[in-house]
């Protein structure tokens, strides 16, 4: 079966984003960019793989989730982010002509949608972001990779962004690796 991975950069104070949305206080260059570049080719955008002479092959993931939010983060770049993944970007207040035809904008529920997607064959689903996507999927995902940067933001979009809506969850970690850019890479999967 399909994995549902919620692989997101993340703060030490557990922001994915500063208040304004932004998130470039996270470390841009550094050894931990040539293992994404080597082992998450999939989720770099189409313009990023394009200026870097990249290909996805699609074998990490094939398809991605993303709130409004995240995806919103981008548009001053592209409204088709991901063209090389079965993008979905899930919004109850957006028309379905805020997209290009290579997006699919919907707003039913996420858990259902991941569940029927993950007995489709195919790939890993990757998770995007953002926050309340993420609470509202917390019993779906089945790893959680954090690429926690050596900042502080103090304030911001949080890894999970519904107190009402999440509820705790026992956490095993898998792996961690540290790169000399200060960026430490955390794989956790769900407790057994």
């Amino acid at each position: 079966m399909r994995e549902l991975v919620y692989y997101v950069a993340v703060s030490l104070d557990g922001r994915i984003a500063a208040p304004d949305g932004t998130f470039d206080a996270f470390a841009q260059s550094g050894d931990h960019i040539d293992m994404i570049l080597r082992e998450w080719t999939d989720t770099i955008p189409a313009v990023g793989l394009e200026m870097l002479g990249l290909t996805a092959d699609r074998s990490r993931f094939d398809t991605v989730l993303m709130g409004w939010n995240t995806y919103a983060a981008g548009l001053h770049v592209t409204a088709d982010p991901y063209p090389h993944l079965e993008q979905y970007v899930f919004s109850r207040s957006r028309e379905a002509g805020a997209v290009p035809a290579g997006v699919t904008l919907t707003g039913c529920d996420p858990v259902d949608l991941v569940r029927e997607l993950k007995r489709r064959p195919g790939a890993g689903i990757w998770l995007c972001g953002g926050g309340r996507l993420a609470t509202a999927l917390a019993g779906e995902i089945d790893r959680l990779v954090l690429k926690v940067n050596p900042v502080v933001l103090g304030a911001g979009r949080p890894l999970f962004d519904d107190a009402d809506g999440y509820r705790p969850r026992d956490l095993h970690l898998e792996s961690s690796v540290p790169y000399g850019s200060g960026v430490v890479v955390n794989t956790y999967v769900p407790a057994a």
